[in-house]
């Protein structure tokens, strides 16, 4: 991921690297990370819940305002919950993300009718 990333920043493109994983990412030096204290695998929120999504990445991305040193990391203040025992558990029984697969997988079926028809509406965080 950092190597990627100081590759884009060396050709004039800025970077940002989302994380859930602190240590990892310190070690291989993005030249900008944003930290989520979120399980693996939910580093930009909550499957089914857009707003909170759309708030992570909103203030992820206000970064590129104020990260300007190398290496910088900003830690956003969101909370997977109001305790910590979420942490115990991913311990405890390991990763319990959704298998990985090598064919397209959906979040529901309008997204996979919406892929398949190849005509999908804009971004509705895009939208000029």
């Amino acid at each position: 991921m950092g190597l990627v990333a100081r590759h884009a920043e060396a050709a004039g493109i800025p970077t940002l690297c989302m994380t859930s994983a602190r240590d990892i990412t310190r070690a291989v030096n993005p030249p900008r990370a944003a930290f989520l204290d979120f399980p693996l695998g939910h580093t930009t929120g909550k499957p089914h819940e857009p707003d909170l999504q759309r708030r992570i990445l909103v203030e992820a991305l206000s970064s590129f305002e104020t990260m300007t040193a190398p290496g910088s990391m900003k830690e956003l203040p969101f909370r997977w919950s109001e305790d910590e025992e979420w942490k115990a558990k991913a311990f405890a029984e390991g990763d319990d993300r959704t298998p990985r697969h090598d064919t397209p997988q959906y979040q529901n079926e309008e997204d996979r009718r919406r892929a398949e028809q190849g005509n999908s509406p804009s971004c509705p965080i895009c939208r000029s």
